[in-house]
């Protein structure tokens, strides 16, 4: 837009109030902004990273809302005048105008017919720049992949991720299981660890035997989470056989160096194999975006 005609829809009292509190507008902008960083040509590679809601998709949306609102019979109502001028505005059309500003008053309804009026020649731009932008998401070289810890509410949230990603045909990478707890290399169940713990601690005055029970515990509890998670994961895989899984494990600590960075990139990336939750190791991220 040029700046006059920006200055006019920032100086619009509809306009503040409809963009402080008009819902959808981030996800538009953000379709509007992924447009602008793709035309620009600038990066080999560009991550959107979302909340772990399931408002996080709404912006695969925003084309469609946008040409809905564009089309919708109230919007060609208020900018009817200004496209046919007032010669040729409708009895119909005034007997409207009249109701609704005795519903709304007449100068919010003269600020919203100034504000549409104005953003009505950028309209066009902006849904076709949405609709190429949404087309981008769907082609080969965009990938998405779905983050989710081994609990049940995040598997059911990720579930519901790739059912939506399936119905848009959009490109489901694959799903990662975030901060897992591989069982230990160990034939020992938790069952027979929490039972020598038992037995162990019922020693008493025995040097060291407080520290072999309590180690006893710590490890049937790591074996007891490997095995809720395995079970939760091998849920998430029979409802989804065709999506590809890896499992991250757990780090020390937080990750915010290159050498923790290349450790996950290692984990997603390696040679096929068995996960940690027996899962398969199919390669989900492209070697070009390493």
């Amino acid at each position: 837009s040029s700046p006059e005609r920006a200055q006019q829809i920032l100086d619009n009292p509809f306009y503040q109030s409809l963009s402080s509190s008009f819902s959808g507008t981030q996800e538009y902008m953000a379709m509007e902004k992924l447009g602008q960083l793709r035309a620009a040509g600038t990066w080999d590679l560009v991550v959107v990273d979302t909340p772990p809601s399931r408002s996080a998709l709404d912006f695969l949306d925003a084309p469609n809302r946008m040409s809905r609102f564009l089309d919708g019979t109230m919007i060609r109502l208020l900018t009817a005048p200004s496209r046919a001028g007032l010669r040729f505005v409708s009895a119909g059309f005034l007997v409207f105008s009249r109701i609704i500003s005795k519903v709304l008053g007449g100068q919010l309804l003269r600020d919203i017919s100034a504000f549409v009026s104005a953003l009505d020649t950028m309209f066009g731009g902006f849904r076709e720049r949405a609709t190429a932008t949404y087309e981008l998401l769907r082609r080969p070289g965009t990938a998405f992949v779905v983050v989710a810890t081994p609990e049940p509410d995040a598997l059911r949230e990720a579930s519901y991720f790739v059912d939506r990603l399936s119905a848009e045909g959009m490109p489901l990478a694959g799903l990662v299981l975030n901060r897992t707890h591989p069982p230990a290399t160990t034939a020992l169940s938790a069952t027979r660890a929490e039972a020598l713990a038992e037995q162990t601690a019922e020693q008493a005055g025995v040097e060291g035997t407080d520290l072999v029970a309590a180690a006893l515990r710590v490890h049937a509890e790591r074996m007891a989470l490997a095995a809720r998670e395995q079970h939760l994961a091998d849920r998430f895989t029979s409802a989804h056989p065709d999506v590809s899984v890896r499992a991250m494990p757990a780090a020390a600590g937080d990750v915010h160096d290159l050498d923790g960075l290349r450790g996950m990139a290692a984990e997603l990336t390696g040679a096929d194999g068995d996960t940690p939750t027996g899962t398969p190791r199919t390669r989900i991220l492209p070697a070009r975006s390493r």
